[in-house]
C-alpha cells in the first residue's frame, strides 16, 4: 500500500474523479495569477503609450540616454534563461533529475545576471543624471537638454515611465530568481522531483516565460522605438 501511494503520478488528477480542466491546482493557480499580471503590465504599458504619444513635446531618441547594446545583451541572456527552463522541464519529464538540476541552475544564474546588469544600468544612468524625476541639474544629461539634444518638456515623463516599468519588471525577475533558488535547494537538490511529480518546475516555468515575454515587449517599446 505504501509503495503504491509513493508511485502515484502527481501530475494527473486522482482516480476516480469527475472530468474537469485536466489541470492540477498549482498550475491553475499560476494561470490565474498570470492573468492578473497580464492586466497589471497591460495597464503599465498602456499608460506609457498614452503618455508618450499624447505628450506635447517629442520623446528622447533611442540610444541617447539608454545603452541599447548592453540591454540587448541582457535581453538575449533572459531569452537564453527561458530556453534553459524549457530544458529543465523537459529533463524532469524524461525522468532525468540530474539534467533538470543543471538546467535549473543555469536558469537561476541567467536570471540573477540579468538583475545584476539591470542594477549596473540603473547606477550608470543615475551617475549621468537620469533619475525618475527626469534629468538632474548640473549633470551630463542636463547639458544635453540645454543644447537641445534631449527634449526638456518630456524628460520628466521619460524618467518616471522608464524607471516604473523596468523597475517593476526587475522586481518580478528577482521574485522569480528567489523562487527558483528556493525550489533548487529545497526540492531539486534533495531529489524530491521525479517523473511523476514535478509540479513546482512547471509552475515556476510558466512564471519565468511570462516575465521573459513581458521584457521583450518592454525592450522593444522603451529602448528601440
Amino acid at each position: 500500500m505504501t509503495h503504491a501511494a509513493a508511485t502515484v503520478d502527481q501530475m494527473q488528477p486522482p482516480f476516480p474523479a469527475e472530468r474537469g480542466l485536466d489541470v492540477y491546482n498549482k498550475k491553475l493557480g499560476m494561470w490565474v495569477f498570470l492573468a492578473s499580471e497580464v492586466m497589471f503590465f497591460a495597464a503599465l504599458i498602456g499608460t506609457y503609450v498614452i503618455l508618450r504619444f499624447g505628450a506635447t513635446g517629442e520623446w528622447a531618441k533611442p540610444g541617447i540616454v539608454l545603452n541599447i547594446k548592453i540591454t540587448a545583451f541582457n535581453t538575449f541572456l533572459l531569452i537564453c534563461s527561458s530556453v534553459s527552463m524549457v530544458k529543465a522541464y523537459a529533463a524532469i519529464q524524461d525522468g532525468d533529475p540530474k539534467k533538470m538540476r543543471f538546467w535549473l541552475l543555469m536558469t537561476i544564474l541567467g536570471g540573477a545576471t540579468f538583475v545584476g546588469i539591470q542594477v549596473y544600468e540603473y547606477i550608470h544612468l543615475v551617475e549621468h543624471g537620469f533619475v525618475p524625476s527626469g534629468v538632474r541639474e548640473g549633470s551630463e544629461l542636463a547639458a544635453l537638454v540645454a543644447n537641445g539634444t534631449l527634449p526638456a518638456a518630456t524628460m520628466g515623463l521619460y524618467g518616471s515611465t522608464f524607471f516604473t516599468m523596468t523597475g517593476f519588471h526587475g522586481f518580478h525577475v528577482t521574485c522569480g530568481v528567489i523562487s527558483m533558488a528556493y525550489l533548487y535547494f529545497t526540492k531539486a537538490l534533495p531529489g524530491k522531483y521525479s517523473k511523476q511529480d514535478y509540479g513546482g518546475i512547471e509552475t515556476v516555468g510558466l512564471y519565468w516565460h511570462f516575465v521573459d515575454l513581458v521584457w521583450i515587449i518592454l525592450f522593444t517599446i522603451v529602448y528601440l522605438i
